[in-house]
């Protein structure tokens, strides 16, 4: 059931199973955040070898795994080294492009959420590693984390931003980018006005056009000579970019050809890094997961955010990002329309609504005394869902009630009452030394949320963010 917390699941669980190249191939396709399941075919063992893997030790505080999802960090990394030194110099290694790819493996769905490098976070104290002088903590750009500690401390960098369970990592160079491009005979792309952009080393005509692997990475890593220069609108190309990558390898000419198939993995597996723990097996089942592709439930969005109060040239997340993450927590499909989960109930008038509390005007405490790992986050992220303000979770040091048991204020019955009431069994009660934040106890008789309350948050990509999906859409060529 999508939402509920475990550990990370044992790889291999559904190793057995084998697809066809087409389906395969649909998987593979979904939006180069999926290259990680290129392994997952059987004809290709050998390719998978060529795969390079990094060990990575996450043992810093991690917020919880999700059952049925798996959240992948994907780079695009800008290293100037080897084949990639043609494209100027830059002092380390950073993501030149960032994004945590979330895949319900129970329902297909994926929703790719991208983090401009222009986005300033709390970034962790990163110790020393080979190559890497570490950091202590500090606010900076969130891409800066992989210059300082390596893709150890990027990977911790995002978890702390997103409170996100990241259960796996994958890289690709700009060298990789082009081969991958090139080995499926290039990306079709309108291209509304006439580009010359030599930082990214692109010239284009306008109209609509093939664009090979050499074009296609100066399109994607364009910046100034297109949009307004900056790094959001350059993300709405890369989006609008792997959603037209994306319906080419689903196109028949690719997936009916054994040997555009073979190159186009060959050219993956070539140039990807991975954490050691991405094994075949785990390749496997996601690919599994993903073998019939709907490009409605393939879904692109940027972090919310808004202009850092101290530098406009920055960005910071706004007050829309943690729905976002919480979504992505609690394993909603984020792929469903943005329907609003309040209003007033069957047969409640205006007035009586108007009377009593909402639940964007209470806050409440979050204590888990049931037993159950991991369940205050998954509680936290439905009531968050539902508008409520969680002041934290954690486990009670004053109330141990054998019933689940939602501690009021004098004066916040009414609240509590709610609250209560959006529970299969939850009963409240008066406390002193409380102040007019709510304390929710969760005991061993949780039962739940009662029919009618919603079972993750609601938000839609598409609909309440502004994501798109990876159906192709009217252009202006």
């Amino acid at each position: 059931m999508a939402g509920r917390r475990s550990t990370p699941r044992p790889s291999g669980a559904l190793g057995a199973v084998r697809m066809s190249a087409g389906q395969w191939v649909a998987c593979a396709a979904t939006a180069l955040a999926v290259v990680v399941s290129l392994g997952g075919y059987g004809w290709y063992q050998g390719i998978v070898g060529n795969i390079t893997t990094t060990q990575v030790d996450t043992t810093w505080d991690r917020p919880t795994s999700v059952e049925g999802v798996m959240n992948l960090l994907i780079i695009g990394s800008d290293v100037r080294s080897g084949e990639n030194a043609d494209y100027g110099e830059a002092e380390g290694e950073r993501p030149d492009t960032m994004l945590i790819a979330s895949i319900n493996v129970d329902n297909g769905a994926a929703t790719l959420v991208n983090l401009p490098r222009d986005l300033v976070v709390d970034l962790p104290a990163c110790e020393a590693v080979e190559g890497y002088e570490g950091m202590s903590p500090h606010s900076g750009m969130i891409n800066s984390a992989m210059t300082f500690g390596g893709i150890g401390c990027q990977w911790q960098a995002v978890e702390n931003a997103t409170d996100v369970h990241l259960d796996h990592f994958v890289m690709m160079d700009f060298t990789g980018f082009k081969d991958m491009v090139d080995a499926i005979g290039g990306v079709e792309m309108c291209i509304p006005e006439p580009v010359d952009d030599p930082k990214a080393h692109l010239v284009l005509d306008a109209g609509l056009q093939t664009l090979d692997g050499e074009d296609s990475l100066g399109f994607v890593r364009s910046r100034y000579a297109q949009g307004d220069g900056g790094d959001l609108s350059r993300i709405d190309r890369q989006q609008e970019f792997m959603g037209a990558m994306l319906r080419q390898v689903l196109s028949s000419e690719v997936m009916t050809s054994p040997v555009t198939i073979t190159n186009f993995l060959g050219a993956v597996t070539d140039s990807v890094t991975t954490d050691d723990e991405l094994t075949v097996d785990t390749m496997t089942d996601l690919a599994i997961s993903m073998r019939e592709v709907d490009l409605q439930r393939i879904q692109f969005v940027t972090v919310p955010n808004g202009q850092h109060p101290a530098d406009p040239n920055r960005l910071v997340m706004s007050d829309e990002a943690p729905a976002l993450f919480e979504a992505i927590n609690a394993g909603a499909d984020l792929a469903g329309g943005g329907e609003d989960g309040g209003g007033e109930s069957e047969g409640e008038s205006e007035g009586e609504a108007e009377q009593g509390p909402a639940p964007e005007d209470v806050s409440v405490e979050i204590l888990n005394n049931a037993g159950v790992d991991g369940l205050a986050l998954e509680v936290q992220a439905v009531l968050a869902g539902e508008g409520y303000t969680v002041t934290g979770t954690g486990n009670p040091v004053a109330r141990f009630p054998e019933a689940t048991t939602v501690y009021y204020a004098p004066g916040q019955e009414a609240a509590a009452e709610m609250l209560a009431g959006s529970m299969e069994s939850a009963v409240t009660e008066e406390a002193e030394g409380l102040s007019q934040t709510l304390e929710l106890v969760l005991a061993p008789d949780w039962a739940g949320f009662a029919d009618g309350a919603s079972s993750a948050p609601e938000v839609s990509v598409t609909d309440d963010l502004g994501g798109i999906t990876a159906e192709e859409t009217e252009s202006a060529c």
